[in-house]
This record gives structure tokens, sequence and C-alpha cells, in this order.
């Protein structure tokens, strides 16, 4: 039997994923006790309320989200989302924070969701996890691009150094039309290879991120 793991953080209201973004606000647009006049007694519903920017818990970022004209949200074929051939690749315990094209050398990349395994996700939620964080070098970025990655993904604050305001990685892969997926977790549990990888967001035109629920096949 295939293994479904997940590998998102859950959205909860208040929650800081990044710093100096709002938190979600989630609420209720009607409450069960209030819908059950509308259905005479006989049934009840819940609706509920979320505000919330893009960039909330574990999220995909399209070529529109650096780029004017890039690829939004809704122009991302499925294909570049969901059922991609798996690759995870653990720079955990490295001893720098650069993560360089020398993780990459060798493995064979094309058409593959590369998932980097840094171990930061284990700070998520306190103060450690927002600065400090492991990065991808502009070095490592064009590596990934020039061997055809199809997504890229890593379990840390930013797939970029937050210091360097050019933001390579982000500029070098979304402008080669990869999807970028940030604040994944619980990499450990996976295999490095053999699993399918799904980070499939809302369908919203003019978008550039939105949260997934991010996940793995592990093939049997």
């Amino acid at each position: 039997m295939a293994e479904l793991l997940d590998l998102s953080h859950t959205v909860e209201h208040g929650m800081v994923t990044y710093r100096g973004l709002p938190a979600p606000i989630i609420t209720e647009h009607l409450g069960r006790e209030a819908s059950r006049a509308s259905y005479g007694g006989r049934a009840e519903f819940h609706i509920g309320r979320i505000e919330m920017v893009a960039n909330t818990g574990t999220y995909l970022d399209a070529p529109f989200h650096r780029f004017d004209g890039g690829k939004d949200l809704s122009e991302l074929p499925l294909a570049s989302l969901a059922n991609l051939r798996g690759l995870k690749v653990s720079a955990a315990g490295a001893g720098s924070r650069a993560i360089g094209p020398e993780l990459f050398e060798g493995l064979d990349v094309r058409g593959r969701a590369v998932l980097v395994h840094t171990g930061w996700a284990a700070r998520w939620r306190t103060e450690e996890y927002f600065a400090g964080h492991p990065f991808l070098t502009r070095a490592a970025a064009e590596r990934l691009a020039e061997g055809g990655a199809a997504l890229v993904g890593i379990d840390s604050y930013n797939v970029d150094d937050t210091a360097d305001l050019a933001r390579p990685a982000h500029t070098v892969l979304l402008g080669s039309e990869i999807p970028v997926v940030e604040h994944l977790c619980r990499l450990e549990t996976l295999p490095d290879r053999g699993f399918r990888f799904f980070a499939v967001p809302v369908k919203v035109r003019a978008f550039g991120t939105f949260p997934v629920r991010a996940f793995a096949l592990v093939e049997d």
C-alpha cells in the first residue's frame, strides 16, 4: 500500500508565518445555532470566514509573485504542481546557512520536485524560526534551474536569505517558471526517492502566492 505523508503546517487563528505580515483571522460567518432558522430547525451548518495574506502557512509561489507578467496561480498547469516525481536532498546539520550547488552535485533533478530538508521546521511557531534560517544561494538556484527541476521546496523560513533584498533564489527559480514551496514540514519522514509530490493552491487569477496542502505519496 502506498502511504500519504502530510508535509504542511496547519493554518490557525493568530499564527504568524512571516514576521511583519499579519496573522490570519479565522471567524464564523454563520454559526450553527444561527443557521437553524434557515432550515426550520431540521439542519444546521457552519460557514467560516478567514482573512489572511497569501503568504500564510505552507504556501506556493508562482512566477507572478516575483515578476509582473509572470504566470499567476490560475495559469500554472496542474502538471507543474501535482503528481511530480520527488527528490529529497538533506542539508540538515550542514553547519552553514548558505546551501550551495554542491548539495545537488551528481543528482538528476530534471522533472522532479526537489525538496530541501534543513530541519528548520522544528522551530515553527517560535521566535527562533524568523532569524538565521538556511537558504539557497543564487548558484544553487541556477544549478536547479539549469538541471530542469520542476518545483523546488524547502522546510525553512525562506528559500532566500532575507537579508539579501535582491532575492536571487526567487528571481532565478520563478524566472525559470519553477514554482517554489516554502515552510514545508516533516520532510524527515520522507525517503530520498520513491515518492510523488503534490502542492496545489486555489486557482486564483492575478495572485502569485497561496497556501497549499502539500503532501507526498510514497510509492510501495
